[in-house]
């Protein structure tokens, strides 16, 4: 009987399909669009035209020469003339299925996140009111975000699939589409300011017809932000930082163009790959990194360890480092969902201003005498 019924949903969403293609006609830019603003974000733009919203995503993965254009359309309203690139998606959804935990803080801040009814993986939810959903059952299960469980999701037919896409090969995402079901990429982890990544809430609110909300939210992000900026330049000390752990003798380093030394220039932190050009991570062998590292001060970001012994059970090397030895190792395990998952990945890419206080406080502690770090603790 459910092969029976997932045959049927997907012969009416192939049809609705081919409806689709035939609307497709020239593109036609309004002259009178409005565009949103975005401050820091480089990899989407929004732009409010006569009956509906153009969104377009430029960065859906690192280095993507591909655009991803959506006409946001309110249900009810006449379509605008598109081209055959372009996606129709009639909002306000309603029903979304999401594949990425840090969609889920947005969600709630929204205040949309009951709208979200499927999500796979969902033993890493951390966030208490989604957990909740998922243990009463209101969240389906769909499995692995690489091998989502289709017939169940078009069982579901949500309004909209929010995925992402590693290298722009997206066999389940096309095969979602091809069914008749709206996806659309959320690039937000290819931001390299702090800032840009939580600035995608606009992104994701303007399915919804939110912007006014993220607009606010992310105001107020942005200047508890800069605000602690400031308190970190008002120190002449400048504590140096490494970051980054090893596996399978490979030592993976943030770049110096990453969000993640970003952090570190903010914090006012001497990072010691801050002059290397990339965005991404470098991959160094073990004596590379002591060779530049041994006496680094702070150790920030070591990987998913919560204490000393264990980082020693997993190489015996990282006892060399003067910060393994002064006890100044930091990771971001502080918090952790009721089934292990960690806060800092769900959380973490809409509260930089957060991110950014508890590394003030390890590095500074002198100038956040009152705060208590979030994410991120001391090993012991």
């Amino acid at each position: 009987m459910r092969f029976l019924t997932f045959l049927i949903i997907c012969s009416t969403l192939l049809s609705s399909c081919k409806e689709e293609k035939k609307e497709a006609t020239i593109s036609i830019n309004k002259p009178e669009a409005i565009k949103e603003t975005i401050s820091y974000a480089k990899g989407f733009s929004i732009s409010n035209h006569k009956g509906y919203k153009k969104l377009v995503v430029n960065s859906a993965w690192p280095n993507s020469n591909k655009t991803f254009t959506y006409l946001l359309v309110n249900k009810g309203e006449k379509r605008p003339e598109h081209d055959a690139n372009a996606k129709i998606i009639e909002i306000p959804i309603k029903t979304l299925v999401a594949v990425s935990t840090t969609n889920i803080p947005t969600l709630e801040y929204l205040g949309v996140d009951n709208s979200l009814i499927g999500f796979p993986n969902t033993k890493y939810i951390c966030a208490e009111k989604t957990r909740a959903r998922v243990d009463n059952g209101d969240i389906k299960e769909l499995g692995n975000d690489l091998e989502l469980n289709i017939e169940l999701l078009l069982e579901l037919k949500p309004d909209l699939v929010l995925g992402f896409s590693v290298n722009g090969i997206n066999k389940k995402l096309d095969q979602i589409e091809k069914l008749g079901i709206p996806v659309a990429l959320d690039g937000a982890w290819t931001e390299q300011h702090p800032l840009g990544r939580a600035e995608w809430i606009k992104f994701i609110a303007a399915f919804y017809n939110k912007e006014e909300k993220a607009d606010s939210i992310f105001k107020a992000i942005e200047t508890n932000y800069l605000k602690a900026k400031e308190v970190a330049k008002t120190t002449a000390k400048k504590p140096i930082v490494m970051s980054g752990s090893s596996f399978k003798d490979v030592w993976n380093v943030p770049g110096g163009k990453s969000f993640i030394a970003k952090y570190f220039e903010d914090a006012n932190a001497d990072y010691l790959w801050k002059d290397n050009n990339n965005n991404g991570s470098l991959q160094l062998n073990f004596e590379n990194v002591l060779e530049k590292a041994q006496n680094a001060e702070f150790w920030v970001g070591s990987g998913n360890f919560d204490s000393k012994k264990e980082m020693l059970n997993e190489h015996k090397g990282y006892a060399f480092f003067n910060a393994y030895k002064n006890n100044h190792v930091y990771t971001y395990t502080k918090r952790k969902g009721a089934k292990g998952g960690l806060l800092y990945y769900e959380l973490g890419t809409l509260r930089p201003d957060l991110i950014l206080k508890d590394l003030i406080k390890i590095v500074h502690p002198e100038l956040l005498n009152d705060y208590e770090t979030f994410f991120f603790k001391r090993l012991e």
